[in-house]
């Protein structure tokens, strides 16, 4: 298994699947790593436009 791509602190981009089609998009901050799911590694994120906190997939991130 790879390192985490993201680091805590650290700005991405979130772009929300198909089904997640009402979840804001945008640039995002790193709050937390999370434990993997299904080999996937997973990040609390904070939206810098309202503060909003979400979990997310690390398939669904970029660099900012």
């Amino acid at each position: 298994m790879q390192p985490p791509k993201f680091a805590v602190g650290q700005t991405v981009r979130f772009a929300p699947d198909r089904r997640q089609l009402s979840s804001a998009r945008g640039e995002f901050k790193i709050v937390r790593l999370l434990p993997e799911e299904a080999s996937v590694f997973q990040y609390r994120v904070k939206s810098k436009v309202d503060g909003h906190e979400r979990i997310v997939r690390e398939d669904q991130l970029t660099r900012s």
